[in-house]
């Protein structure tokens, strides 16, 4: 929890409260449903919640935004920003249900009132948002292929609606197609080793 306090010095007690509630939460329904692997449950912070805020590090969600998340799994990087940006609207989408009972307790535990799930896959979500997230769940071309049509037409933000995806190692290949990506080191506001080669990749999309 140091480490959200060392990069977010700003949280309200609410804020603060929710963060320190995420660890003994993560770990009971871990014990019953797998959605951390093993050796990360021990560093939370480190890898699933900070990961997720580095996204905070990249935007500051406008008030009233619309997130969305997908293969949201445990629910990263959604219910970290969530809690971050009270004033915005999360939708989490995973197609295995059990991992989002998961995070249904865990948004309930802590009174997080702007979260919601839906058991699907993207494609099937017909609605548009300003930004989805994810963190790593396929190749860069693959993704814009599911959330196509998903972008909404109004700006709220100083970025531009778009994709902020969040993912690691040699990028060139995957984002050479894209005149107008972006990526954003880690390491630049994160000085834990974890963060050396981690990206948030950030890429507009228009509205269709």
């Amino acid at each position: 929890m140091d480490l959200i306090l060392k990069y977010f010095p700003n949280l309200t007690e609410l804020q603060i409260a929710q963060f320190e509630a995420l660890e003994q939460l993560y770990k009971d329904w871990n014990s019953k449903i797998n959605v951390v692997s093993r050796k990360d449950i021990d560093e939370l912070y480190l890898r699933h919640v900070l990961h997720s805020l580095g996204i905070a590090k990249v935007i500051n969600f406008s008030d009233d935004s619309s997130i969305l998340d997908v293969g949201t799994g445990g629910g990263f990087p959604g219910v970290p920003l969530a809690i971050l940006f009270p004033n915005c609207q999360f939708h989490l989408v995973d197609s295995i249900n059990k991992k989002l009972k998961v995070i249904n307790a865990v948004c309930e535990a802590i009174e997080l009132t702007n979260v919601k799930t839906t058991h699907s896959r993207v494609e099937a979500i017909d609605e548009t948002y300003d930004f989805i997230v994810s963190r790593a769940v396929t190749a860069m071309p693959e993704f814009t292929k599911w959330v196509k049509g998903k972008i909404a037409k109004q700006q709220k933000n100083e970025l531009k609606n778009g994709i902020l995806y969040l993912k690691g190692g040699d990028l060139t290949d995957e984002l050479k197609q894209y005149s107008t990506v972006k990526a954003y080191l880690l390491s630049d506001y994160f000085e834990e080793a974890f963060f050396e080669t981690k990206k948030v990749i950030y890429l507009p999309l228009k509205h269709k």
